[in-house]
């Protein structure tokens, strides 16, 4: 197992990684420490309030590892690729978090990337490959099947990302652009709700990142633009778990409470970012996207202020019945049912008076209600589907119950 790994980091403005510092593997966590070469710089991409300039060594408070490389680990899909690509049986022992960043591609999210020198950076990933191959190999990856000797290196492309489906990071000449593919084992358009959501919380007003439906060999594609590249240079990304101070198996203790509170101490335009994630709350209970917790909400960091990124994987959720919860706590009163009434009771929050709240919450009720059947229809969805949708995931009465 891999004891250390070298952590190079994109500053703003730059083409070229530096050296940051070194992880070492100390017991079961594993610790930071800065190259005294690095610490010359003012600011760096490296979440300062957990791992703040200095010369010692840092071990993690909460997890195993800092939050701002936790954040930049394949997570279960990225794994999963990861031991594909090493052949290592599922039976056998799980690798360590050293060996996945070693092993996972270099276009990741963010402004890290891991190596094991401190001196020659080395890119992982292959250029060249097509949506075509990219399916084909996460087929193989779902099936545990044998990949063709000449796509395994586009198995880089597709171990760094995160969630538990397949996908890749990409590039489309200037594009940056994450592929979700759909796959074999899911009995519903997973991906045509998600383009059908995002697609209807861009026209309501939020922030939310562009994406496009395509069709690779018979099937469905989602490619999300990436917020993260800014003319061929990196931009610092943390998740809000990060943000919050929690470890990975401290998830279910996230609120939006708390995160409003941290968006007016250390965010920049904390009102304006407020009424957003107050959006943002409210669309999702509004299309039953009941899978909003912490990992899937993130901000850029410049190395002093967070600014909250465009919004992603707004995805409904399966939807049989009427009482449904929240990932995330809405209220400083550990309220979190998935109901719009209940959080305009709770709009002062987000700095928001109760009329404010009922505007944002109508206008998203009416983007939806005009536009679900227009955007289903035209991404392909079934008429089947669609109308069983509204209703259930769609504009579900328990969400509009007390309205």
């Amino acid at each position: 197992m891999t004891s250390e790994a070298y952590v190079w980091v994109w500053l703003p403005g730059e083409r070229e990684p530096v050296v940051a510092g070194v992880l070492r593997q100390r017991g079961p966590v594993i610790a930071f420490s800065y190259a005294r070469s690095y610490l010359n710089n003012e600011t760096s991409p490296l979440y300062l309030p957990e791992l703040p300039f200095g010369s010692r060594e840092i071990a993690p408070e909460h997890d195993e590892v800092a939050g701002c490389i936790r954040d930049a680990s394949p997570d279960a899909w990225g794994r999963r690729v990861v031991r594909h690509q090493l052949q290592i049986d599922p039976r056998a022992d799980e690798p360590g978090l050293l060996d996945y960043l070693l092993h996972s591609g270099s276009n990741r999210v963010g402004a890290l990337d891991f190596q094991a020198s401190p001196t020659e950076y080395v890119h992982r990933g292959p250029t060249g490959v097509t949506l075509e191959d990219l399916m084909r190999v996460a087929d193989a990856v779902e099936e545990g099947a044998e990949l063709a000797p000449e796509l395994r290196a586009a198995l880089l492309l597709e171990s760094s990302p995160g969630g538990a489906y397949p996908k890749a990071l990409i590039e489309d000449d200037d594009r940056y652009l994450l592929a979700k593919f759909s796959s074999r084992s899911e009995d519903r358009p997973v991906l045509q709700y998600e383009y059908v959501a995002m697609t209807l919380a861009r026209r309501a007003g939020l922030n939310v990142a562009p994406v496009e439906l395509v069709r690779v060999l018979d099937r469905d594609v989602l490619l999300v633009e990436r917020f993260d590249r800014d003319a061929g240079g990196r931009r610092a990304v943390v998740s809000a778990l990060t943000v919050l101070g929690l470890g990975e198996m401290e998830g279910r203790y996230a609120s939006y409470a708390d995160l409003a509170e941290q968006i007016r101490a250390r965010f920049t335009e904390p009102r304006s970012t407020l009424r957003e994630l107050f959006g943002r709350v409210t669309f999702n209970i509004l299309v039953s996207n009941t899978d909003d917790h912490a990992k899937n909400h993130a901000a850029f960091w410049d190395g002093s202020m967070l600014t909250l990124t465009p919004a992603y994987d707004v995805t409904p959720q399966r939807r049989s019945g009427g009482e449904a919860t929240q990932a995330m706590v809405i209220g400083v009163d550990g309220w979190k049912m998935a109901q719009v009434a209940g959080c305009i009771e709770r709009a002062s929050t987000y700095l928001l008076d109760r009329s404010e709240a009922r505007e944002i919450v109508d206008r998203q009720i009416a983007v939806i209600d005009e536009g679900w059947d227009e955007l289903a229809e035209a991404c392909g969805m079934s008429n089947v589907e669609r109308r069983r949708a509204r209703g259930r995931q769609i504009l579900n009465p328990y969400a509009l119950e007390g309205l």
